[in-house]
């Protein structure tokens, strides 16, 4: 072989396992933030929510940390609250040498915290590796980023944050106008309208019928977020496979003894769920496949 074609295929070579590591590199970092905003997340919430009813009840202010947001405090142990150190805050390796246990009270730390950084270094190294380093990959590797926190959030404490269901809708649309996304600017829109209301109906009508709420408003706003990535045509096959693992995850849950009759499940991960199974592909429908 020629020594310029051989150099030229060293290069293809080279390009190929480049962008997935450099994905996954970047995924593993982004995962680790990810743990960070699905523990601190919802606790922000209840720390404004708190402050509003005393504001509002005249009330004295509650006793909630005076600074308590993303950045502040630095990363502790939640049973010791040592602060920890950069060398125990490595994703997945920090975990791995300190054998699953906190650096200082030896605490468990919980399979989770590895498993999601995992999981999102795997979604970017997927999105490089399929789109390439650009920002197509960028965009669908934040997606799904996005998603994995708002299913993890919800299955702790069945809330769909404003703060991550809006934007990310916004950002489908905005991506579909770019040309980012391979979705037109109206399939977008209408996606996201159409989730939104395809949700907000059922409601209404379970609502009127039996005089209680069927889901919260936030199961409403991720499905339009949803539909603003994967357009409308995805909605009636999302929506049935979100059911359909809803009401399996229900009954498994009820021959555990796990969930009594009438208690709510969250459903939020099923809609997640459902969305990569919709694709029959990644988990997290990579468009353009």
């Amino acid at each position: 072989m020629p020594v310029g074609r051989e150099n030229d295929v060293m290069d293809l070579a080279t390009m190929a396992w480049f962008g997935p590591l450099v994905g996954g590199l970047v995924g593993l970092q982004i995962g680790s933030f990810i743990n960070l905003l699905v523990w601190r997340l919802p606790q922000m919430m209840q720390h404004q929510w708190q402050r509003e009813f005393d504001l509002v009840n005249q009330q004295a202010q509650a006793k909630v940390p005076a600074a308590f947001n993303l950045a502040t405090p630095a990363s502790h142990c939640t049973h010791c609250h040592t602060p920890l150190r950069v060398r125990d805050l490595v994703p997945v390796l920090s975990f791995v040498w300190l054998k699953g246990r906190c650096a200082h009270c030896h605490a468990k730390v919980s399979w989770r915290y590895p498993l999601v950084e995992t999981v999102v270094a795997l979604v970017w190294a997927f999105c490089a590796w399929h789109s390439g380093i650009s920002v197509t990959a960028l965009a669908w590797a934040m997606f799904a980023t996005v998603l994995i926190a708002l299913a993890l959030i919800d299955a702790d404490t069945m809330l769909l944050p404003d703060s991550l269901t809006l934007p990310l809708m916004w950002a489908g649309m905005l991506c579909a106008s770019l040309g980012w996304i391979d979705l037109s600017l109206e399939q977008s829109v209408w996606g996201a309208a159409l989730g939104y209301g395809v949700l907000w109906s059922v409601q209404s009508v379970f609502g009127w019928i039996t005089g209680k709420q069927g889901m919260g408003e936030g199961d409403f706003k991720l499905l339009a977020a949803l539909g603003a990535w994967l357009g409308w045509m995805s909605l009636p096959g999302l929506v049935l496979l979100a059911s359909v693992s809803g009401v399996v995850f229900a009954v498994y849950e009820r021959v555990r003894g796990h969930l009594k009759a009438g208690e709510p499940l969250p459903f939020g991960p099923h809609l997640v769920l459902g969305a990569g199974l919709f694709k029959v592909s990644f988990p997290l429908n990579l468009l353009g496949t």
